[in-house]
């Protein structure tokens, strides 16, 4: 019996260490790559733990740490305008330099650099600026890290594209995806404590010292990609140009991004009607604690951390597409559920499905694009992309606000579950899967 249990542990801790080896490169499909392929994985892979353990540190607790500098209220709603204006206009010009650039990866690590130069500054913010002043500097440096981060976007993408094959884009991005929600789950965590615990401002001081180091990995692992092209690079004929003009010809040109650009934007400003205003209904409407608000958070993490694998494996399986329908049509129920909730753990319950449903459409969502861009022209296509979701984003935050001061929250998330049902029934009759692409062309 004690042979048999000793068999049974050794096979147990083979096929851990074996599924742990083969996740960076998305499971048993990795291996089948070949070498130069499974290296590029490796990195994006552990590009993408140390990205995201810095990345949350920054988004869940730069607004705190400016509030603790001395901020109000009005300051920090005019630094998450800014933030969105800045980045609607800086991702045209992010394009063009990706397109202009052969190596779109040290694009990326360029402005991956400055961003993560400016969360070291704002370590320093405090010791070098005294007075209202500090509020103003600390913002400007939050700033120039969302602003590096939209510059680098295009180029971002154009790598992704380049160096993850299409037909295992759903495993690797639902292990990468995996691990980053790990991470970002206990930097989250470990970092709440640390800054519970120590005196303001310097608990922030050492989040955002934190964040750099992780930052720095980032770019130390991203650095090790080889974006080189598979095929000749091709000059691009001057009516191929990017630039403002062409904007109506690409979507021309390009049917199935455009009515996946049209949808988003539907999706989007759906969304954000009822989407800012959950977090204060917990506080104000309900009564939660910080504590109970951070513990309704992991819940959603933890289910989307179960389901990632299975759903980038079912993705690759059955096409992206057809996930995204479902949840689409499964995300207009959770607003609804809100309606019915008065306690923490009704909350947990709708999170824990917020989790799986909002997982699988990050996840499938993003092939989707990627697949529907042309090889050829990802920078422009993605930025382009990205500034539509940012405008409906905006627009959908302006009805709500403008909703919610004239009726109730419920009132909201009625309107908001309307808006994604029409969303959804636009995207399911008028986006279908994408056409294979065929090597990249002159473009």
């Amino acid at each position: 019996m004690f042979h048999s249990l000793t068999k049974h542990l050794s096979f147990n801790l083979y096929r851990t260490r074996h599924w742990l080896r083969n996740l960076p490169i998305g499971g048993k499909w990795g291996r089948t790559q070949p070498a130069p392929v499974r290296r590029n994985l490796r990195w994006f892979w552990f590009d993408g733990l140390f990205a995201s353990a810095g990345d949350n540190i920054v988004i869940n607790f730069i607004t705190l740490y400016i509030l603790a500098l001395g901020a109000n209220e009005g300051q920090i709603g005019l630094m998450n305008s800014l933030t969105n204006l800045i980045g609607a206009i800086l991702l045209l010009p992010g394009a063009l330099i990706a397109e202009h650039t052969l190596h779109k990866k040290w694009v990326n690590l360029s402005f991956s650099a400055l961003g993560r130069l400016a969360v070291l500054m704002l370590v320093f913010v405090p010791i070098f600026v005294k007075g209202p002043a500090v509020v103003w500097v600390a913002i400007a440096f939050s700033l120039l890290r969302d602003a590096s981060g939209n510059l680098a976007y295009p180029a971002w993408m154009a790598v992704t594209h380049t160096i993850v094959p299409l037909e295992g884009r759903g495993r690797f991005f639902g292990s990468r995806n995996f691990v980053m929600s790990i991470t970002s789950m206990i930097a989250t965590l470990l970092t709440g404590k640390i800054i519970t615990l120590l005196v303001n401002p310097i608990g922030y001081q050492i989040a955002m010292a934190a964040s750099f180091v992780f930052g720095c990995s980032s770019i130390f692992s991203y650095s090790h990609i080889d974006d080189t092209p598979t095929d000749e690079p091709q000059p691009i004929p001057h009516s191929r140009h990017f630039s403002l003009r062409s904007i109506p010809g690409m979507f021309v040109d390009q049917p199935q991004f455009t009515a996946l650009a049209i949808t988003a934007a539907v999706w989007n400003f759906a969304i954000n009607i009822s989407g800012p205003f959950f977090s204060v209904y917990m506080v104000q409407g309900l009564h939660f604690s910080a504590a109970s608000v951070g513990f309704l958070a992991v819940v959603t993490s933890m289910t989307t951390l179960a389901t990632q694998n299975q759903f980038g494996t079912i993705a690759d399986r059955i096409g992206p597409r057809r996930l995204q329908v479902l949840s689409m049509f499964l995300i207009p129920l959770l607003p609804v559920a809100w309606i019915f909730a008065s306690q923490v753990w009704h909350i947990a319950v709708i999170n824990a499905f917020s989790g799986v449903v909002w997982g699988m459409f990050n996840l499938v969502s993003f092939n989707l694009l990627l697949a529907s861009i042309p090889k050829a022209q990802v920078p422009r296509y993605s930025a382009l992309y990205q500034i539509v979701v940012l405008g409906s984003l905006a627009l959908g935050a302006a009805v709500g606000s403008a909703i919610i001061v004239r009726t109730n929250f419920f009132v909201v998330c009625i309107i908001s579950t309307i808006a994604r049902f029409i969303a959804a029934g636009l995207f399911a009759r008028v986006v279908h899967d994408p056409l294979p692409q065929l090597p990249a062309q002159s473009s």
